[in-house]
């Protein structure tokens, strides 16, 4: 059972998924987050970087990587949760305070990558709609969040 203010949910291009969000591992990237869907940022954003067995990233207005919103990025909130199938963290560039608006889903274990992205959610239904989003880096004609919601 998802906590009432922290279930993030994606109705995609492939059906929907339910991310169960984290604030008690990073409160102001979920903070971030939860402003972000209330100001409709993500509603038809392309999942632009997706990598067979590793992740689905989404979350840049260009549908590129290159952007991001009009906030300033945010501090990095590392954690110890492990980047294992349906874990949710954000992207970011070099520089660990980078992380903005874009995410990703893991399709798979990805450890290597612990404690050097936030993890802030991890899905809890839909991860076969994950498991459906079109590859590609940008992928073709990419799937998309259709509308994001928090409830």
């Amino acid at each position: 059972m998802v906590a009432p203010g922290n279930k993030l949910t994606l109705e995609t291009t492939k059906g929907e998924v339910v991310i169960e969000m984290r604030p008690d591992l990073a409160p102001a990237h979920v903070s971030h987050i939860k402003k972000l869907v209330g100001e409709k940022f993500y509603d038809g954003v392309a999942f632009h970087r997706v990598i067979d067995g590793f992740m689905a990233q989404t979350g840049c207005p260009h549908g590129t990587g290159t952007g991001g919103s009009k906030y300033p990025d945010l501090k990095a909130e590392f954690n110890a949760e492990p980047h294992v199938r349906g874990t949710v963290s954000m992207a970011r560039a070099q520089h660990p305070d980078s992380a903005n608006s874009q995410f990703f889903i893991c399709f798979d274990d990805a450890r290597f990558l612990d404690r050097k992205y936030t993890v802030w959610g991890k899905v809890v239904s839909g991860m076969e709609n994950v498991d459906k989003i079109k590859r590609g880096e940008p992928a073709k004609d990419p799937d998309r969040i259709v509308t994001a919601t928090v409830s």
